[in-house]
């Protein structure tokens, strides 16, 4: 945010009222805060926290199901795939992110193996059925399962029924980050640094990756905004490892926030070429998110490269430490590098504003972009269906 307490995103507060886009505004720049507000708060509940899971975490093969729906299910992609690539120590443990949109449907793909279960669920609201349903179907079909909440909403139905159940614990998140716009955005990170901080808590890189988002925010707000006004209507977020779920955030949010204005996709950079590739013309921006891991870097440096030569993008954005150094990265001497699942919080910050001035641009209104209500900021209209085994089911039904 700007030093101005009326600016938000290099816009002054009253435009930003008229235009119906204030509260994603405001609830993008206070991202670094909230970050460090709630590491904090796990920080205050570590034995509570510790005296609840350590026993869990030390069954054996213990399944770890991270659960979300929409941009919820992709903190679970970023935290899965970080975990499994942590996973040391930790033989026969099964980590999966499973969102509960697909869990719901089909709840015997993943269930049906009584084994010991962690389900970590993630909801900004915690009102979404598919989120209650899938944790009635663990209770359900699991004899051995444990519910970990993270919910920005203690008043939401998932928060309820965690002070009905031994066998859940809910962590809120702080209270600002219930954002009152239509999308997820300091729900989403704040979700994503507080199961961090529970399962691999680094401050150095939390308080980082923080300062590095408050400089983007300040001085890089207007090459944003610039790159916003251009003619692109279509968009490829690629990133690979546990930024491709990062990558598939930040397509939603462009999706969401322009109301579809700009057709948004998501791939790794080795998938991109199998097909997906094909999406490019010259109304195509393509962001890269770039690994810090040095194997997975040496694709992303390759593709980069190939887009280059072809020429038939309208513009590409690598987003990498080096490449943002220049104008938003404060110096660092001698640190570590930051991790991906770090790095993935400031890439989504960028992509956050990237597609808050996109739909600027073309006049959409970021806090309501639906308002016809064909798509709401809690999904409603969805039925959910008793689960039945097959021998449950009547012959000839």
């Amino acid at each position: 945010m700007s030093a101005g307490v009326d600016r938000y995103l290099g816009l002054e507060s009253s435009l930003l009222m008229n235009r119906s886009s204030l509260w994603t505004a405001r609830e993008i720049c206070q991202q670094p805060r909230v970050w460090r507000e709630a590491h904090a708060r796990i920080i205050e509940s570590r034995q509570t926290i510790d005296d609840w899971l350590a026993p869990r975490l030390a069954a054996p093969n213990l399944r770890i199901l991270l659960c979300g729906a929409g941009t919820s299910a992709y903190i679970g992609d970023t935290v899965a795939a970080w975990l499994r690539k942590q996973r040391r120590n930790s033989t026969g443990r099964q980590i999966a992110s499973v969102s509960t949109t697909d869990l719901a449907a089909d709840p015997a793909q993943y269930l049906l193996d009584d084994i010991p279960t962690l389900m970590i669920s993630f909801a900004r609201s915690g009102d979404s059925p598919e989120s209650v349903a899938c944790i009635e179907l663990a209770n359900q079909l699991l004899s051995h399962c444990h519910h970990l909440i993270l919910t920005c909403n203690p008043e939401g139905r998932l928060a309820a029924c965690a002070r009905e159940h031994r066998n859940m614990l809910c962590l809120t998140m702080p209270e600002e980050t219930n954002d009152r716009s239509f999308a997820m955005t300091s729900s989403y990170t704040a979700m994503l640094v507080s199961c961090l901080s529970i399962f691999t808590p680094n401050r150095s890189q939390l308080e980082r990756v923080a300062h590095w988002t408050e400089e983007l925010l300040d001085s890089g707000a207007a090459g944003v905004a610039s790159l916003a006004q251009r003619d692109f209507r279509r968009l490829a977020v690629l990133g690979a490892g546990c930024l491709l779920g990062a990558a598939k955030e930040a397509a939603l949010k462009c999706l969401e926030l322009t109301a579809g204005g700009v057709v948004a996709i998501y791939d790794s950079p080795l998938g991109f070429r199998h097909g997906p590739k094909i999406i490019i013309d010259d109304s195509t921006l393509v962001v890269h998110l770039k690994s810090g891991d040095r194997h997975t870097s040496l694709y992303d440096e390759d593709l980069l490269a190939e887009l280059r030569r072809d020429g038939r993008c309208a513009a590409i954005v690598e987003l990498s430490p080096t490449a943002l150094a220049g104008q938003t990265r404060p110096q660092e001497t001698g640190a570590s590098p930051l991790d991906d699942v770090w790095l993935s919080l400031v890439y989504s910050v960028y992509c956050q504003m990237l597609a808050f001035h996109k739909a600027m641009a073309l006049g959409v209104a970021a806090d309501s972009p639906c308002p016809s209500g064909e798509v709401n900021r809690v999904v409603n209209g969805v039925r959910i269906y008793p689960f039945k085994r097959p021998d449950e089911f009547e012959v000839g039904v």
